[in-house]
């Protein structure tokens, strides 16, 4: 009788992996910026306009390292301090909902598999509301948590 063998210990693989890797980011983030590129509130933010090549690059690599894959953002621009770099622009409550209509649709068209997506949907959601830094009309914060 033969024993069997031992299940090897290493690194799980990251979400970066199981999802598919750099091609899958960068359609994720291609299907985004269409939606943003098309959206007259959200554009305006953007200080390159139209020109999106640079934002482009700073999500993907953002989201990439995030979910376990190079680390090449923190490596060109050091620790990501998100709330810090949004602070120049007026992330209002409508500025948000906008971004996460066009981070769902290409969620949607990315077509994970449905853990990752509600993992990536869940933290879009959390990362989307932490930059809110300016109420919007007759929408204001939540108040505390009871």
């Amino acid at each position: 009788m033969t024993e069997p063998r031992p299940i090897p210990l290493g690194r799980p693989s990251s979400i970066f992996e199981q999802v598919g890797g750099h091609t899958t980011f960068t359609a994720l983030v291609d299907a985004f910026y269409e939606g943003v590129d098309a959206d007259a509130e959200l554009i305006a933010m953007y200080p390159e306009g139209h020109d999106l090549d640079g934002a482009k690059w700073r999500l993907q690599a953002f989201l990439e390292q995030y979910f376990g894959g190079p680390t090449t953002y923190s490596e060109q621009r050091g620790h990501p301090r998100l709330r810090m770099r949004h602070m120049p622009f007026p992330v209002t409550f409508d500025a948000r909902d906008r971004w996460l209509k066009h981070m769902r649709a290409a969620l949607d068209r990315v077509a994970l598999p449905p853990m990752h997506d509600e993992l990536m949907w869940d933290y879009f959601q959390r990362a989307a509301t932490a930059m809110v830094n300016t109420a919007d009309g007759d929408r204001q914060p939540p108040g505390p948590l009871l």
